[in-house]
């Protein structure tokens, strides 16, 4: 017969594990919510400004930039991958380091020169343990991450791929489509032709047909625009990651709140058995002294 005092002490873990869960689950949910206006907000400005990249280049006009156009041959090539700082999220970390290191085999195997960079204690953990060194390591992107500072390291990519440090940047994300949806993602940024490309494909025909006037000229826009559509692009990567982790987190915490009061329910009931056969039990031998009694 099961002890009623061991279930009751199992019976009250749980009940404190629920507490906590149910708490995550309250903070992840308002973390998502806040995270997902900034990712909303932030999508169509990116796709416009894609688009706009976009139709300048398919205006008629000799327009040109060096961040649009490839290379002649690859010869060293940036990963970038997302992850979070926190586990409980179910599969979001696994997935994105599972994700990262097929890329970083794909791109060794392909490239000679290769650097690997990760955002996330669990990423760069997932990286440690493939024996992939990383040339960067960032810890201070949580839930909000902010412009200036995913800015500073677009600036530095910028810059490489000038200088013909790098010739190729992929980054490894979960895109935010819906609460829903969210997809593990594997995306070449630089050059900034294949966004531009990835865009024409589901943009309508229409917008083909759009003519811009050029004040001062088209050289001077471009010299400006495209590379903040890459800085807003990149942005909008760690947003996505943003908000899905806190998705991820919401759905876990969710998950096992309702599995931890099934369990309390089954041991309660376990316990009210185990409770009454001992009463029974007592009464039994109770009865059982008196008629000996007699």
């Amino acid at each position: 017969m099961a002890n009623p005092k061991e279930l009751d002490k199992r019976r009250k873990s749980i009940r404190n594990m629920r507490r906590i869960t149910r708490t995550m689950e309250l903070i992840a949910t308002a973390r998502f919510k806040k995270a997902m206006d900034r990712a909303s907000a932030a999508t169509a400005y990116t796709d416009r400004i894609t688009q706009l990249v976009s139709d300048l280049t398919k205006s008629g006009l000799e327009v040109s930039h060096p961040l649009l156009e490839p290379r002649e041959e690859t010869k060293s090539a940036k990963l970038l991958v997302l992850t979070g700082n926190r586990g409980f999220c179910a599969g979001y970390n696994g997935n994105m380091i599972r994700a990262g290191l097929k890329r970083w085999g794909e791109l060794t195997d392909e490239i000679p020169r290769c650097s690997a960079e990760v955002s996330g204690k669990k990423g760069i953990s997932g990286f440690a343990f493939g024996n992939v060194e990383l040339d960067e390591e960032f810890t201070q992107f949580e839930d909000k991450p902010s412009y200036d500072e995913v800015e500073v390291i677009a600036n530095r990519y910028l810059d490489a791929y000038a200088t013909g440090e790098i010739d190729r940047l992929d980054v490894v994300y979960t895109r935010f489509e819906s609460i829903s949806r969210q997809t593990a993602t594997v995306e070449t940024l630089l050059p900034l032709g294949s966004l531009v490309e990835a865009t024409d494909e589901s943009a309508d025909e229409s917008s083909s047909d759009t003519i811009y006037e050029f004040v001062p000229s088209p050289e001077s826009i471009l010299e400006e625009v495209v590379p903040t559509s890459f800085k807003v692009k990149l942005f909008k990567c760690f947003l996505d990651a943003a908000v899905s982790e806190q998705i991820a987190r919401m759905v876990a915490m969710k998950g096992a709140t309702e599995n931890a009061g099934e369990l309390i329910k089954d041991l309660s009931m376990k316990y009210n058995r185990a409770r009454q056969g001992r009463i029974t039990s007592e009464l039994m031998d109770l009865i059982g002294g008196v008629e000996a009694l007699k």
